[in-house]
């Protein structure tokens, strides 16, 4: 069991059978009262953010969840498909189960498959995952009133703020955990 002083960004947990990943955290104590940390939790099975306020005295479960590698295949409009690379097997995981995290797939990429008794839940995409920009409108010389930024679309569909060089064609380096531009990717 986990102690409020356990929980932090990143950790799984176990509300009422049901696993969830912790995206912020925050301490706080004030005068008498005891201390109370104040999260925002996702879902892991369908997605949903909440925000949740655990009191100094309560405890959680940590989350049992196992990591395996897979593939992703393709998608349809209700499901996008992976095979486990170990095992083989094909499965589906629900769009608004990924939610953004859909944006990031591309065929083939391998991602890290999350496991809660034994079932596929949800995926981890890389860190860090290259794009190809499909539209990118033109970089004016001189232009930087706007702070020398763009905003350019990829070819799943992901819009990011670039620099004012990048052009259609070019292969952008996103990072996955903040979902901005890295870099250019090397030609």
């Amino acid at each position: 069991m986990l102690s409020i002083s356990d929980i932090k960004t990143g950790r799984k947990i176990v509300l009422e059978g049901t696993p969830y990943a912790v995206t912020y955290h925050e301490h706080s104590k004030t005068g008498r009262a005891g201390a109370v940390l104040r999260t925002k939790i996702r879902n892991l099975i369908t997605g949903a953010v909440q925000d949740k306020t655990f009191q100094s005295s309560e405890k959680v479960e940590e989350a049992d969840i196992s990591k395996s590698k897979a593939q992703y295949l393709y998608n349809d409009e209700d499901n996008y498909y992976f095979m486990d690379l170990e095992s083989y097997d094909q499965f589906p995981i629900a769009t608004d189960v990924l939610g953004d995290i859909a944006l990031y797939l591309t065929e083939e990429l391998e991602v890290t498959l999350l496991n809660f008794n034994g079932n596929p839940i949800t995926i981890e995409p890389p860190i860090k995952i290259t794009l190809e920009v499909t539209d990118a409108p033109p970089g004016l010389k001189g232009d930087t009133q706007s702070g020398g930024d763009k905003l350019v679309t990829t070819e799943t569909g992901f819009k990011v703020t670039t620099p004012l060089f990048i052009e259609n064609g070019d292969r952008i380096i996103i990072n996955t955990e903040t979902g901005t531009y890295v870099s250019r990717e090397d030609k």
